[in-house]
């Protein structure tokens, strides 16, 4: 076989470019991180966030997302603590937009509050019992189910939260906006649902989310 060699002439083939993944409804840099299956040197992150103050990329709602992205633009799309923050009315128009955005093997993940378990602290120990500490500070059943009250009480009105899901409702609405596999688990006070799209590959997924700290292959599988 003859040996072709490179000349000065002939450009050094390219990197492969990072998979996209959309930060929705990002926050503040210092609030909402990546999940950690999004910080190796493969993933370029894009932040939306309606909140300026935030300093995301874009500015808007990911209830309607047309005027910033073209459809089947990225390879993912995570959601952390964001979903919530919407009307119930609003949410199958967000999902329906995730799947949009999203290559054919492409995949949403999804962290939000479980409020069944928000319910469970209530009734056992009270509103104001502290749940836990996070980096806006304490955390008790109330801010679990209605939002951050010292950030709103600053102003921050776009902390109220306006809706709430189990595991059975946020995968149902998920197969509702026709995203091919859901899977759904709860871990201490959070929610997590993985949505895939119709050529994702599930256990390459499930095994690069283990090796990033979220352990799958336990929870809940849900086709349509």
């Amino acid at each position: 076989m003859a040996e072709t060699k490179q000349t000065e002439s002939q450009p050094a083939a390219s990197a492969a470019p990072a998979k996209r993944v959309l930060n929705a409804g990002s926050g503040g840099r210092a609030s909402r991180q990546l999940h950690p299956v999004f910080r190796s040197a493969g993933w370029a992150e894009v932040r939306l966030d309606i909140d300026p103050q935030a300093q995301p990329d874009h500015v808007g709602s990911f209830t309607d997302m047309n005027d910033n992205f073209h459809s089947g633009s990225f390879d993912a799309v995570w959601s952390s603590h964001a979903l919530e923050h919407l009307f119930a009315h609003e949410v199958p128009a967000a999902l329906a937009e995730f799947r949009r955005i999203l290559k054919d093997d492409g995949f949403v993940l999804i962290r939000c509050p479980d409020i069944e378990i928000a319910a469970a602290l209530l009734a056992q120990h009270g509103p104001d019992h502290v749940a836990y500490t996070s980096s806006a500070g304490p955390i008790t059943p109330l801010d679990m189910l209605f939002g951050h009250g010292a950030s709103i009480a600053r102003g921050r009105v776009h902390m109220a939260h306006r809706t709430g899901f189990t595991s059975s409702s946020v995968a149902k609405l998920l197969l509702d906006a026709d995203f091919q596999t859901v899977v759904t688990k709860r871990e201490y006070f959070d929610l997590w649902a993985l949505a895939l799209m119709p050529a994702s590959d599930l256990p390459r997924i499930q095994e690069e989310l283990a090796a990033a700290g979220l352990d799958l292959s336990d929870a809940e599988d849900d086709v349509p």
